[in-house]
This record gives C-alpha cells, structure tokens and sequence, in this order.
C-alpha cells in the first residue's frame, strides 16, 4: 500500500479535487504545516500523505513531539495546512465536515459538566434536523452499544474515568458518522480500562460500519486495534513507514498479542521509531521547535 490516503468533505465547505486515491474517504495529499512566519516560521509537517478507506481501522503513531496531534487537526479541518489539502470523499475540505465525529484524549474537558450522559450524547444532534423520535433512538442505541446502560441520568462526575470516555465515544456514535477520528482516547484510563475500551471500539467499529483513524503513542495498541500503522517521525515530520498488521478482523487481548505475526510488526514499527528518533539530532529537533534558529536563538547562516 503506497503512501497517499486521508480526507474529509461537505457539500457546501469543499472543492472538488482531483487525483482521489482508489477506495479514500480521508486523504492527506502533500500536507505541509508551518506555524510563523519568516525567521519564526517553523514547519511541523512536511509532504505527508496517506489515506484512510472505507470500514478502514488506522492508527497513527511516532514519538513524543513528532507533531501527531498537528497532523489529526488538521485531518478534521479544525487546522488549514500551510500546503497540500485534506480531502473527504475525494472534495477539499475547509472546515470540519459532516460525516466525521471526533473522540478526544480529555473526556473530562469534553463532556458538559452540568448535563446527564443521555444530553451530552445528544447534544451534536441538536439543530441537525433529526426529529425528537430519532434522535432518542440513536441516544438509547449509542447508550446500550458502549455499555452504560442504567446511567443515562447521571452526572459525568457521578462517572469513572472509564465511563466518562464511555460517553464521548457514545456521543460521537449518536452522530452516525462515517469517519472516527481518536485522539489517544484512552490514555488517561488504568490498564484494564484501557483493555476494554479497545476491544469496545472494536465492536463498535463493526457494529456501526464506520472507518477509524486513531492517534496513539502506544505501539502495542496500535497493531492490537489498526488495519493498517502509520508510523511519522523527523523534523519535520513525514510518513516515514505504513505496516499492514494482517491480523484479521477478530482479535483478543491474549490471543492476538501470542500470535507471531503480532509481535513481528510490533518489533518492526519500534525499530522504525528508534532508528528514526536516532537518526533525528537534538539540534535538528530545536531547530523544528525554534523555526530554523540556531540553539543560542539566533537565526543560522549558511556557512561560506
């Protein structure tokens, strides 16, 4: 699978582009991210593209710093790239689409203090024109698929960490998006926790056909939980490895972690990071960071 996939789109915020990959519905073509300007310019993601398929499960991964979290704003149009574009469905998108739903790391920031769990999963449906009728179903349906079952009333403080994260993806599921996108959505839960919130997704990601994008640090749950591993890393940041992990569609917490191929794409994608982690100097992450400055803060000058 060649690099070359990603994409998002509205009929009403987006262009028409060409040159789709077969099969995208996200797709990242050239997508270039640079914060200031002149000597203060800084560019966090150079030329990255990949693309995410229908019913498709990817996850993102790379070192601390190697600008994840850039590349996923910019994914859902909550950031315009300095250069390339994000497309959904093969149109350039310039806002947050419809059709693309979004679980983040911070439960406790996205979930409205004040409302019960069954009105903060209904809140993106409000103005959408979905009747009463249908929008209390897709609640009580979300509500059952994540388990919670019994606690439609509750406050998010009333909750565990567990549950809370529970919620958010609910939410998003109320929306019946054809795009997930999760930005390390369980790395504020214990262990076991986290365990089961992915075999959840999982389920979900079956049970509601959708295709998911999620961003992680943690090797090990990415070729647990991705088709597919996209691996970014230097300074700038590229894709610099996709994996297909090829380890079918049913997986187990015990079983798939024994299995051989399992613990090969796990060994490749760390090496990958490492050698790539090594190969990138401290002076060439400063300089990322700094915009091209030398470590004293000044701008450098090519030697003569």
């Amino acid at each position: 699978m060649t690099p070359g996939e990603f994409g998002l789109g509205e009929e009403n915020n987006m262009a028409t582009s060409e040159g789709t990959a077969p099969g995208a519905i996200l797709e990242a073509v050239g997508l270039t991210k640079a914060y200031g300007s002149g000597d203060r310019e800084r560019t966090i993601l150079a030329d990255v593209n990949f693309a995410l398929a229908e019913q498709e499960f990817v996850c993102v991964v790379g070192h601390s710093g190697t600008g994840k979290t850039t590349l996923l704003r910019c994914l859902t149009g909550l950031l315009s790239p300095t250069a390339g574009e994000v497309r959904f469905r093969g149109q350039r998108v310039s806002s947050p689409p419809e059709g693309l739903a979004i679980v983040f790391q911070d439960y406790s920031r996205s979930l409205l203090p004040w409302l019960s769990v069954e009105h903060n999963i209904g809140l993106p449906l409000e103005g959408k024109g979905i009747s009463r009728e249908d929008q209390a179903e897709r609640i009580a349906h979300a509500v059952t698929a994540v388990g919670l079952s019994g606690h439609e009333r509750k406050l998010p403080h009333e909750l565990s960490g567990g549950m809370q994260q529970r919620v958010a993806i609910a939410r998003a599921l109320a929306y019946q998006p054809s795009v997930l996108v999760m930005d390390e959505p369980f790395a504020s839960v214990d262990a076991q926790t986290r365990a089961e919130l992915e075999d959840l997704t999982l389920q979900l990601r079956k049970e509601y056909r959708t295709s998911v994008l999620l961003v992680t640090h943690d090797v090990d749950e990415a070729v647990y939980l991705g088709d597919r591993v996209v691996v970014i890393g230097g300074a700038p940041a590229r894709v610099v490895r996709v994996e297909e992990t090829r380890l079918g569609r049913e997986r187990d917490q015990i079983e798939t972690k024994m299995l051989p191929r399992f613990a090969e794409v796990r060994a490749e994608i760390l090496r990958e990071i490492r050698d790539r982690s090594a190969r990138t100097t401290p002076t060439e992450l400063l300089r990322a960071t700094l915009g091209g400055k030398g470590t004293d803060g000044t701008r450098e000058r090519s030697a003569r």
